[in-house]
């Protein structure tokens, strides 16, 4: 033991982190620029009158723009609360979240090997991808700086959650015509780039229904795409399956794709599901991971001393597990249901190219408009439709330069809402 007059590490030397100066030379994270969106629909509004109907195609927020959670399951949620009370809870949640997730909602097959200790509940999708960044670095490539590869016109957050947590993201190659979806070749590619570099890859995410280009992929995909990164040394998939309830062909079977590995590969495999899209709980914050042992241990045993689930968003989710999950979120998957059909046909009728699989979002194609307008790129098209005609949108350039001529268009809305608002997209685009 040390002297009480002098200082002591925690830690013994072999054990310290050593000193590195990589976030002194990290680029600046940038903030959203969805400002940018409500500041063109408040100038189109100044102009117009202030009860000038306006549309908002951009967000991803079914709590907003469709009823949301059912008040039956917020009061069944109190009444768990008040039952469960206001004590500490473990950092993986609570045995009957884990039961509610294994046993009425995923129906794990027993066959798997997986089961209620491979669940941890998580404070949203967010919180859960930075948990799952942590255990590839920590149980994958033991390397900050290493590699996660992610698709060409990825989710926003995807470019700067992971490089928060010390991985540089590579964007895979990708051809627009298939929705810039992974290939098997691809991911080697990616491989390739990363020794080149002298690095590792902790990790390879998977999103289906995507977020922005609505792209969907089939199971069969998934597993191929999977188990080639698994093969090519990539250390873990994580597969990001937040939208898949919100689907012409219902939810992804996840027995199928634990059936389809190994139990040393499942071990490699992570997925993150939740309540924000299907349910329409942006503000519950309902989400879980299920994983290895390995890496469950791992993460309880970080969240013990970092963010530790709030039992209410349990509650809500275990209320809509009690009631079965196609009842309680028809009140999402219907009206996106029917405002694809409807802006679906109106895609193919005027012949625009574009990206539509399920979810909430199809990607657009709007490269003629914004060359004939002299826009520049999708951002100068967002200010032309918001200012001039009342019509929110996602630039693409947000996402990704691959991205630059195209639109993330939101069809999580009533469907006669949706039609207004893709009768004001063509009446903005034809103005050009």
């Amino acid at each position: 033991m040390s002297s009480l007059d002098a200082p002591q590490f925690v830690v013994p030397p072999e054990n310290r982190i050593p000193v590195n100066g990589y976030p002194g030379t990290m680029a600046p994270i940038p903030p959203s620029r969805m400002f940018l969106i409500r500041d063109a629909l408040k100038a189109y509004k100044t102009k117009m009158g202030a009860d000038a109907v306006t549309y908002d195609a951009s967000q991803g927020d079914g709590g907003a723009s469709l009823p949301g959670v059912p008040r039956e399951l917020y009061e069944r949620a109190l009444a768990l609360q008040l039952e469960h009370g206001s004590a500490y809870d473990q950092p993986w949640g609570t045995v009957q979240f884990r039961k509610a997730v294994v046993e009425q909602y995923w129906h794990l097959d027993a066959a798997a090997g997986w089961g209620t200790e491979n669940v941890i509940a998580v404070q949203g999708g967010r919180d859960g991808l930075n948990k799952a960044y942590q255990a590839m670095i920590a149980l994958g490539t033991k390397q900050i700086g290493s590699l996660l590869v992610v698709s060409r016109v990825p989710w926003i957050s995807y470019n700067w959650g992971p490089y928060g947590m010390g991985l540089n993201v590579l964007l895979a190659p990708g051809d627009p015509a298939e929705g810039w979806r992974y290939t098997p070749e691809g991911i080697n590619a990616c491989v390739e780039v990363a020794a080149k570099e002298g690095r590792k890859i902790a990790g390879l995410v998977i999103t289906s229904p995507d977020n922005p280009t609505g792209r969907t992929i089939s199971i069969d995909e998934q597993v191929l795409l999977a188990k080639t990164a698994l093969e090519a040394g990539i250390s873990f998939v994580l597969f990001d399956w937040i939208y898949h309830w919100v689907t012409d062909a219902g939810p992804s079977d996840i027995n199928a794709v634990l059936n389809a590995f190994t139990p040393e590969e499942r071990d490699r495999l992570i997925f993150l599901d939740g309540l924000t899209k299907s349910l329409g709980a942006s503000n519950v914050r309902s989400a879980h991971l299920l994983a290895g042992k390995a890496v469950i241990n791992y993460l309880t045993s970080q969240a013990s001393h970092g963010v530790i689930p709030a039992y209410f968003s349990q509650a809500v989710a275990i209320a809509a597990y009690e009631m079965g999950f196609d009842k309680a979120a028809a009140g999402i998957i219907e009206p996106c249901r029917q405002s694809r059909r409807v802006l679906r046909e109106v895609l193919l009728r005027e012949e625009l190219p574009f990206i539509m699989g399920d979810g909430y979002y199809a990607f657009i194609d709007c490269t003629a408009a914004i060359e004939r307008g002299g826009l520049g790129d999708s951002e100068g098209l967002l200010k032309h439709l918001g200012e001039n005609h009342g019509l929110a949108v996602v630039p693409g350039i947000y996402f990704s330069d691959a991205g630059k001529y195209w639109i993330r268009f939101s069809y999580a809305l009533p469907p006669e809402v949706t039609s207004g608002a893709v009768a004001r997209l063509f009446e903005g685009l034809n103005a050009l």
